[in-house]
């Protein structure tokens, strides 16, 4: 599947990061060189049994794989580099540019995977890269994560700027976003910018990052109990001063969760986080008074197997549960988790902990996002002459256009889109163009794309109503059933208190059969039978529609052999 429309055209589509929040994966393509930002997972819902990530459909970079010139990268999270070790199994890739914190997490990534990949450049804000037909610079924004950039790529058509994620801090705990960049690249002038919806039903502006670090602060000076804190892996400037807090409060930190520990050596060997020193191990947390520890672990989601979420279930084979512990959620819900997270509280306060939230009274976490006026002022320090919203859902989007609206812009020249939509952008003007293949593309353990709707659509059938066998002796020369068939189930009802009902299955199942070797002695057939009417025959006994799994034995061919 190719685009077809004028080859000196430059193409703006979106393989994953429109209609949802992750997964993001941008393409800018002019004649035959085509630029990769961002290749990112999402992490799947309840109702996606045994999916482990969702990544983009890489299928249109595949049949254009010679075109690809580079993968940029605006920062380290995964929903961002998450999907780079599947990119690179899929398609060649010449170059991938990041920054310098994405590259150590990438690596680590890759490393996990054996995947040996040589031509990885970190970049910063003064890099430039340079193609036949474009080329590229860079802008320090403001994450909560280190060496987060912008990314202007400049075509033969126009300028096209993508954000990456942002906000707008005056007080960051990190280096400030280069506004005066920014603002020289709008008055150069701006065919079309990509900008960050996550917060874009937000009001106002976003807490600053210092006045969570004064939070904490204010909590630790407060209690000299054990501090237990749990809080994203990724944000890293999170971290950062959690442990420059503990430092000044001289207490010692253990970490608890693999993607905590990478992500804080990560950020040790890059110089991003220091006072290596404070670092202890679990055994020796346990051996110190509780006002000279902290405990920093993963489970803000509550995550089941998280480390909080054990340590709650007193199931942790290292931490337990103090009277007199103080836990701090740094983090906000990720949208569907705020159940799971009730939990976790729930089981806390039973055993007497004190839990500290993000609320109005205690600002212990804030969006390393930009709400409406933050999106506003990017708006106007790009001044682009198009816009399209991208990384968010649609009612995120539809938010964040009305905005650039606001700000001035007609309506005309705002494009809310969809995974696999194409701007075509020629001598600055843009308009819509035939759409090209885009998708989710599960990953099952060490099996991608093998899942498909029909697999999922049995998970849920299995999951919700079980799993009905039917086993079934034929004598094929005969055309006869040896033997009643034989009816077992997994998560559909208990045996021993419905061995009536199964007595009828099993009779049902003997009629389907004994009708159908009336006609032929084809196991297919068979099995169809048994599929269709035997489902609804449960149907109409119970409501419920279990998976149908005929086992069709030839006894004579069996003897034979």
């Amino acid at each position: 599947m190719k685009l077809i429309n004028n080859t000196n055209d430059t193409k703006i589509f979106a393989l994953g990061g429109l209609g949802e929040v992750g997964k993001n994966m941008y393409c800018v393509m002019t004649g035959n060189e085509l630029i990769i930002t961002d290749v990112g997972i999402t992490f799947p819902s309840d109702d996606m049994p045994g999916v482990d990530y969702i990544i983009p459909d890489f299928t249109f970079l595949k049949k254009n794989e010679s075109k690809i010139k580079a993968l940029f990268i605006t920062h380290g999270h995964e929903d961002h580099i998450g999907g780079i070790p599947f990119l690179l199994q899929a398609v060649n890739v010449p170059a991938i540019y990041c920054p310098n914190q994405a590259e150590g997490l990438i690596r680590k990534k890759l490393e996990d995977r054996n995947i040996n990949y040589k031509n990885l450049n970190v970049y910063d804000e003064n890099t430039k890269v340079k193609f036949k037909n474009m080329s590229v610079e860079f802008v320090r924004t403001t994450h909560s994560i280190p060496d987060s950039h912008g990314i202007i790529i400049h075509t033969p058509n126009g300028t096209i700027v993508t954000t990456g994620d942002f906000k707008f801090d005056l007080t960051p705990i990190g280096p400030m976003a280069n506004i005066h960049k920014m603002a020289s690249i709008g008055a150069k002038g701006v065919s079309l910018l990509l900008s960050d919806s996550t917060n874009a039903l937000n009001e106002g502006m976003s807490v600053s990052e210092s006045k969570v670090d004064a939070a904490l602060s204010h909590i630790f000076m407060k209690h000299d109990s054990r501090i237990i804190i749990a809080t994203f892996a990724s944000n890293i400037y999170r971290l950062k001063h959690i442990i420059d807090t503990c430092k000044r409060n001289n207490r010692k930190v253990a970490i608890f969760g693999r993607s905590m520990e990478n992500n804080i050596e990560i950020s040790l060997n890059s110089g991003y986080i220091k006072h290596k020193e404070i670092f202890i191990t679990p055994e020796e947390a346990n051996n110190l008074p509780p006002n000279e520890v902290c405990l920093l672990c993963t489970g803000s989601q509550g995550e089941p197997l998280a480390a909080l979420s054990r340590i709650a279930n007193n199931s942790h084979r290292q931490i337990k549960l103090q009277d007199d512990d103080v836990v701090i959620f740094s983090s906000s819900a990720i949208p569907g988790n705020a159940l799971s997270i009730s939990r976790i509280i729930n089981k806390l306060y039973l055993q007497g902990v004190k839990v500290y939230t993000n609320t109005s009274l205690n600002d212990v976490h804030t969006s390393g996002h930009g709400n409406k006026e933050e999106l506003k002022l990017m708006l106007r320090l790009i001044k682009p002459k198009y816009f399209m919203p991208f990384h968010g859902e649609h009612r995120m989007l539809k938010s964040h256009a009305d905005l650039a609206i606001e700000c001035g812009m007609p309506k005309e020249n705002t494009f809310i889109l969809e995974n696999g939509d194409v701007l075509s952008l020629r001598k600055g003007v843009i308009k819509k163009d035939k759409p090209i293949q885009a998708g989710d593309v599960y990953v099952d353990g060490n099996r991608i794309g093998e899942i498909g709707n029909i697999v999922m659509r049995e998970r849920k059938i299995m999951s919700n109503d079980g799993i009905v066998v039917v086993i079934a002796n034929i004598d094929t020369a005969n055309k006869k059933l040896v033997m009643s068939t034989n009816i077992t189930s997994r998560g559909f009802v208990l045996i021993q208190e419905n061995l009536e009902l199964l007595k009828e299955i099993e009779d049902e199942a003997n009629n389907i059969i004994n009708n159908r070797l009336k006609v032929n002695c084809i196991f297919s057939d068979i099995k169809t039978d048994l599929i269709t009417n035997l489902a609804s025959f449960i149907h109409e006994k119970t409501g419920r529609y279990p998976i149908i799994l005929p086992i069709i034995n030839d006894v004579k061919k069996t003897t034979n052999e």
